[in-house]
């Protein structure tokens, strides 16, 4: 009679760890393949630029930006102004749309001084 041996918790586990670490190191079949046509046409795309060109004015108080978009996307912008004294409120303007080839102004002012103004930009 043949007498078989168990085999220990300690041992037990260590076998499994080995195995899903085996597992996890080992490269699978998807990421040996060589990328799909697809794949490499995606990456050869280059972005579109995309902006409009805006310039700001501070004169005293008033603050005018002029923003023209040159490329064949509406890009929305923002005039935001910073005012100088803590007590004058700053100001975010509302979005305005840039089409192709069109220049827009933007104006914002506050009660006294102007600390910084700067245009933002979205899709």
């Amino acid at each position: 009679m043949r007498r078989t041996r168990s085999i220990s918790p300690v041992r037990a586990w260590s076998a499994a760890f080995c195995g899903l670490a085996l597992l996890l190191v080992l490269p699978s079949d998807a990421v040996s393949q060589p990328p799909s046509e697809a794949a490499e046409r995606h990456a050869r795309v280059t972005p579109q630029p995309f902006g409009a060109t805006c310039r700001t004015e501070i004169e005293g108080s008033d603050a005018v930006a002029y923003c023209h978009n040159p490329y064949p996307e509406t890009d929305r912008v923002r005039l935001h102004i910073e005012c100088a004294r803590w007590w004058d409120i700053d100001t975010d303007g509302p979005p305005v749309a840039v089409e192709p080839t069109m220049t827009v102004r933007l104006t914002g002012r506050c009660w006294k001084e102007i600390d910084a103004v700067w245009v933002s930009h979205a899709r």
